[in-house]
């Protein structure tokens, strides 16, 4: 199991960061430039945020894309490279910190929304930001996360949580040593949410036009009151 855990997935991002780069900004993800890049983007602006925490940010695409709309983002990722990349473009201000981490205490700030896109891979990681998110929230605050549907992302294995191989499948060769992740089911991301101070708003499926299949789920949870 060592090879499938949450260390596993920074150590093979770090091998990775040169054709992730190269992969995002030149649009050779279709998934991505077909549906989940818009649905994203679609999901923020809807509620009007002044004040967004990109959690797990990359290269820094989305920071940028909200700054077009004058939202001030904070990107954090545990890849200093990834870091640096998102710093030598424009928008978004950007922090070198690993989901473990993330607390009021050591962002010293709170956001109108929480942005999870497609990063939240691990599992003591993941729980953990949930454990915090509330705090880092204003009144009325967000919590929208993109991933995997459990539906697509299941294959032939059991519908249960638990650590399963990565792929780089359909990504070009130059990627290496692909990220294990944790699945989990509706119900385990429906209960993170609602455990940890949340009701969940929305939960969106896009289909992947070409494919008809599920492209991700996105659940967006706002602060219960």
């Amino acid at each position: 199991m060592e090879n499938l855990s949450d260390q596993k997935i920074i150590d093979s991002w770090k091998k990775n960061v040169k054709p992730w780069v190269s992969a995002v900004r030149e649009g050779e993800i279709l998934s991505r430039t077909l549906v989940t890049n818009q649905v994203i983007i679609d999901a923020v602006l809807e509620t009007k945020p002044t004040s967004v925490l990109d959690v797990g940010c990359g290269e820094g695409w989305l920071p940028r894309e909200l700054a077009k709309s004058g939202i001030y983002t904070l990107g954090i990722d545990i890849v200093p490279e990834l870091i640096a990349a998102a710093e030598k473009e424009d928008g978004g201000s950007f922090r070198v910190l690993s989901l473990a981490e993330v607390s009021y205490k050591t962002l010293n700030e709170k956001f109108d929304m929480i942005v999870c896109n497609f990063s939240l891979l691990g599992n003591e990681s993941v729980t953990h930001l949930f454990t915090q998110a509330a705090s880092l929230l204003n009144s009325g605050g967000c919590f929208i996360i993109q991933t995997i549907h459990p539906v697509a992302g299941c294959g032939d294995k059991k519908y249960e949580d638990g650590w399963r191989e990565g792929t780089w499948e359909g990504f070009s060769h130059q990627f290496s040593d692909p990220p294990p992740w944790y699945f989990r089911t509706l119900e385990t991301w429906r209960s993170l949410f609602v455990t940890n101070g949340f009701r969940i708003s929305t939960i969106l499926e896009p289909l992947n036009s070409d494919t008809k299949l599920h492209a991700s789920v996105v659940f967006i949870g706002v602060v219960s009151s």
